[in-house]
This record gives C-alpha cells, structure tokens and sequence, in this order.
C-alpha cells in the first residue's frame, strides 16, 4: 500500500519538484496539495495523510502554526518541516510544534524519500 502524502508549500514549483520526487521514487501516493497554513489544516483533516511535507513561511497560517494546529488534531499527524529557513531556533520550534523532521532546502529527492521512510518507520 502506498503511502499517502499532503505537500504543503505556498510556491507552485516546490509543490510540483516534490510531488516529482514521490512519484519517481515508488510507493507514495500524493493525496494532495497545499498552498497555505490554513488550507493545510483543511486538506488534513479531509484526506488523513500518513505523512505532510510543510513549508515553514507562507500565508495566511505558517507552517509552524499549522503544524501544531494539525497535531492538536491529530495526535499521530506525521509531518516533516521542507525550509530554506533552516536557522536553529526554528528547527526547534518546529519540532516542539509537533514535527517529526525538518530538511533544509535546497534538497535532493533521495534525501526527502529517505526522511520521509525514517520518520514513518519504513526506512
């Protein structure tokens, strides 16, 4: 089965490179895309995702926000932080927002898929 994946980011490109590196790698399915906090929180509790990737700075609600937000409601609610923004005090208040990783853009795909697989324990 698959592995269903909400990516979550405000750039159209960044959806579409990370949706691409799903899709090449096998065994993840994208259920669905954001392209803002508040939408994230929408499309999450709509689809139940085994995994989010999330983009920290966006409109609207920001990645952190949603992340806790998402995790109130969720407390399984797997989600890996995808930032340009990969200062230390935001690495931590992603984590304690409820996290499970965070990559630092710019990225490989091999290193997404590879995050993804450690933080659901398919690795």
């Amino acid at each position: 089965m698959a592995t269903r994946v909400l990516i979550v980011d405000d750039a159209v490109f960044m959806r579409t490179m990370i949706r691409d590196i799903f899709t090449e790698a096998g065994g993840f399915e994208v259920v669905g895309e954001a392209g803002n906090g508040l939408e994230a929180i929408e499309r999450w509790k709509e689809l139940r995702p085994d995994v989010a990737t999330m983009d920290i700075v966006m409109p609207f609600k920001s990645g952190i926000e949603a992340t806790r937000e998402i995790v109130r409601l969720d407390p399984r609610a797997v989600v890996v932080m995808c930032s340009a923004l990969g200062q230390e005090s935001l690495v931590m208040e992603a984590i304690e927002a409820g996290a499970s990783d965070f990559i630092v853009k710019p990225f490989r795909g091999d290193e997404v898929v590879a995050v993804v697989r450690k933080v659901l324990g398919r690795a």
